[in-house]
């Protein structure tokens, strides 16, 4: 992890908003620690004095708060989706630029934001969790440390679950899922050098499935101090109905997405866009966004990241027109819906729905460097809703899913009238040219979550699930296309790993 200066722009909305715009010191495969405070108490000692000082649930679930990836994804998932255009000037950011251009990342994993670094911090979360899982192992009475077992199974699936979506080819439950995975690492590393293997994209699928199954019963939300800093019982649901979506176990999907509020509807705890939301300004909403405060946050991860800094300046990122192509499924909508997201820009061609802010560590009281971290929601109640959504669709319950798209529209249209903005089967087959309502409310789903998790590197999930194509064209008038089994779409093996005898894809 850099440091870096402190963003200069303390005043960065009076300066640079021109207004709403009208519409375990433990080698980690190789990779080298990345530094975070929490973690440093507990992994900083030998293994055995640090087994030894671990002794209590309170204490391990301590040491689970750094279970998680502390690095960001957003920029080259970001990057690599059709949310983005070349705009011709702006931040040049190499895993923006190289993400775009669909080559290799030349960056380290000291950079903050790039693949190398989120590959590094997946495997230190799991290094965390298997350690937390051999110290719950060696105690007199396992049963009491319950709670902190489910949590550390869940981070160790979650982790693996990332990596193996970017990393390895995309999972398809129609196909053997033989091409080569990520290693499945389920023990402490206690070697410098360890050989691993990458074995099989099904085999890593088959092992995530096996921690989540047998972690979620486990998790107690009284177990913690602030729950969304941790797998609580709503966000393993939220995991398990996005792992079934991926897998197509569309009646598992509807299960755990029920399991999320149980009794209580999801509606209720969407966030307001349209409501308390619309009239907080830029700073307000970045101060809101992110807290756990708000019901439709499930999880949320701090995240070493400068993302919050560049989002809107970045070269390859969101100008007007594709702003207009992403936000286009308003017109599903009955009565001239328009969405109420607030977009504004930040220089000219510069574009962003404020969500996710960077604060800004100093390395001491007087100091002109630090850390910037962005605090990341992982789990939202408007993933679990769309999930649902797109399960009842593919189980033929359309009425289901029409009740629900209405449900998200009801907390996103701007001034809604339940009496005119209504999405009917007649507003979707007209809006997407088709007689299919199953295939036009999926394309429904589709658009509505691209417009609600812009700028959030969710849109590339949904590519890869769907084997959509991408197209991005420069500034010069070149075009890029990658089709759906493009090699290119495959995140490539850090160069370091292939010490521990993990081979590097082919591109």
């Amino acid at each position: 992890m850099m440091k870096i200066g402190a963003n200069k722009g303390n005043d960065f909305f009076k300066q640079n908003f021109m207004g709403k715009a009208n519409i375990l010191k433990r080698v980690v495969l190789i990779m080298p620690l990345l530094t975070l405070a929490g973690c440093e108490e507990f992994l900083s000692t030998e293994p055995d004095s640090t087994r030894a000082s671990i002794n209590t649930p309170k204490q391990v679930s301590q040491l689970l708060t750094t279970a998680y990836p502390q690095a960001g994804y957003l920029v080259f998932s970001e990057g690599m989706s059709d949310n983005v255009a070349d705009k011709g000037t702006g931040t040049d950011d190499k895993t923006n630029r190289f993400s775009f251009l669909f080559e290799e990342v030349e960056a380290t994993v000291d950079e903050q934001d790039s693949p190398d670094s989120y590959w590094a911090e997946c495997y230190r979360a799991v290094s965390v969790a298997n350690e937390a899982l051999s110290i719950i192992s060696k105690t007199t009475d396992p049963a009491q440390y319950n709670a902190q077992r489910g949590e550390a199974l869940l981070a160790r699936a979650y982790a693996h679950f990332m990596l193996v979506n970017f990393f390895s080819k995309f999972y398809d439950p129609a196909q053997p899922n033989s091409d080569p995975g990520i290693p499945y690492v389920t023990e402490p590393e206690d070697i410098v050098i360890k050989k691993y293997e990458r074995k099989t994209v099904a085999y890593v699928y088959e092992m995530i499935e096996k921690d989540l199954l047998e972690g979620l019963p486990l998790i107690s939300d009284g177990t913690y101090t602030v729950p969304k800093y941790h797998f609580n019982r709503a966000a393993a649901n939220a995991f398990a109905s996005r792992f079934y979506l991926v897998k197509k176990d569309y009646a598992k999907v509807l299960q755990y997405a029920n399991e999320v509020f149980p009794g209580s509807s999801l509606g209720d705890n969407l966030r307001p866009w349209n409501t308390t939301y619309e009239s907080l300004s830029p700073q307000e909403l970045y101060n809101t966004y992110s807290r756990a405060s708000q019901n439709a946050n499930l999880m949320l991860v701090e995240t070493s990241s400068t993302y919050g800094r560049y989002v809107a300046s970045y070269r390859y990122g969101m100008n007007f027109r594709k702003w207009q192509e992403i936000s286009a499924g308003e017109g599903i909508i009955g009565g001239s819906a328009s969405w109420t997201f607030p977009l504004y820009t930040q220089g000219d061609n510069n574009y962003l729905v404020p969500k996710l802010n960077e604060y800004f560590v100093r390395e001491s009281v007087n100091a002109e460097i630090g850390f910037p971290y962005v605090m990341l929601p992982i789990f939202t109640v408007e993933e679990v809703l769309f999930n649902k959504i797109e399960a009842n669709a593919y189980l033929n319950n359309t009425a289901a899913s029409l009740s629900d798209l209405n449900l998200y529209a009801s907390k996103r249209v701007d001034n809604y009238d339940a009496s005119k903005h209504i999405i009917t089967a007649n507003s979707i087959n007209r809006f997407f040219g088709t007689s299919n309502l199953k295939n036009g409310i999926i394309s429904t789903v589709l658009a509505f979550k691209r417009v609600e998790f812009v700028q959030e590197g969710m849109r590339w999930f949904d590519i890869q699930r769907y084997a959509m194509p991408v197209q991005h064209v420069t500034s010069t008038g070149s075009v890029i296309t990658v089709p759906a089994n493009d090699p290119r779409r495959v995140l490539q093996i850090p160069q370091s790993a292939t010490i521990s005898g993990i081979a590097q894809n082919s591109r």
